[in-house]
């Protein structure tokens, strides 16, 4: 059974929030003036709400107002009923009218077809698309920075509702003259020497993109810590390290002196669709749509934690 009384259907909450701001301002002359009516009416109000509840909220002294024991009582529960329904009010007219929907992309990712269908299909709304940086998806999105995120596996799925758009194969990112540039491909083993750079503190990055440890048991060679792209490609073009990176079109015009090669017997990377958990608004649903019609391939398989596209 619930501590919090329960108001009568018929409350009115325009007489409860009339009711906090006489509690706020101890004072039915300064609260009236606040909420900027007469201050008899104000009081003929609080008395139909103390006969609605059956209790009286309020003694009066010399010096003002102060609430009775029901009064304290209530105030609290008043103060969560008004938030309630402000929130209620809030969250219906943004599923009811959505104006504002942002979609987040990380590196070397494309979303403008599916940008522009959503902007076709909803013309009222703004929709906008916002650069995240390679490790940002997640935090964005419960964050509330953007609403949806297109970006690559690996990513944590707790919170998220996540789904495959497509594959992309995996390819070592080398210098120009490199030994191995220009070969048709490449395995593991070729590159089982060279360093390879690493991320600060994200284990599940490292594990992934650097392959570590590799197939045979043995860890993957330790190359430089990075921080940004940027400087990654610098190492990669200075002949420091070399790096296995999806094989997004992008990525061999990303700089003149770098080039890449198809990295044989190892599994494509995903790119992926995510989303908050739970949201069902008319614009989350629609740009799932949009970007499976427009970015995403067909016969994508399955994911622990991750659906594939239809």
């Amino acid at each position: 059974m619930s501590s919090s009384p329960q108001p009568s259907p018929d409350l009115d909450l325009r007489l409860v929030r009339y009711f906090t701001v006489v509690a706020e301002h101890g004072h039915f002359g300064r609260a009236a003036q606040a909420l900027r009516v007469a201050q008899p009416s104000l009081s003929r109000q609080i008395r139909r709400l103390e006969q609605e509840l059956g209790a009286r909220l309020f003694d009066r002294t010399p010096r003002g107002t102060r609430l009775t024991e029901a009064g304290e009582v209530f105030l609290p529960r008043a103060r969560a009923l008004l938030r309630s329904a402000a929130e209620a009010a809030a969250h219906t007219r943004a599923a009811a009218r959505p104006s504002r929907f942002t979609v987040g992309y990380t590196t070397s990712l494309i979303v403008t077809p599916a940008v522009r269908e959503l902007r076709r299909r909803h013309p009222h709304a703004e929709v906008h698309a916002l650069h995240l940086g390679w490790n940002e998806a997640r935090a964005a999105l419960l964050e509330r920075r953007v609403d949806a995120v297109v970006t690559r596996l690996p990513l944590t799925t707790d919170g998220l509702e996540v789904t495959v758009l497509y594959d992309e194969p995996r390819m070592v990112m080398l210098p120009l003259d490199h030994p191995l540039a220009g070969k048709e491909s490449v395995t593991l083993d070729d590159i089982a020497g060279e360093p390879t750079p690493q991320v600060r503190d994200d284990p599940v990055w490292n594990a992934y993109w650097r392959i570590d440890p590799r197939p045979d048991g043995r860890p993957a060679p330790d190359g430089p810590v990075v921080d940004v792209m940027e400087d990654k490609y610098e190492l990669i073009a200075d002949g420091q390290a070399v790096a296995i990176v999806p094989g997004s079109p992008r990525v061999n015009t990303i700089r003149p002196d770098l080039t890449t090669v198809p990295l044989e017997d190892v599994d494509p990377s995903h790119v992926v669709l995510a989303t908050r958990a739970g949201e069902r608004g008319r614009l989350v649903a629609d740009f799932r749509r949009c970007a499976r019609e427009k970015l995403g391939r067909p016969g994508k398989p399955g994911l622990p934690g991750v659906t594939a596209t239809e």
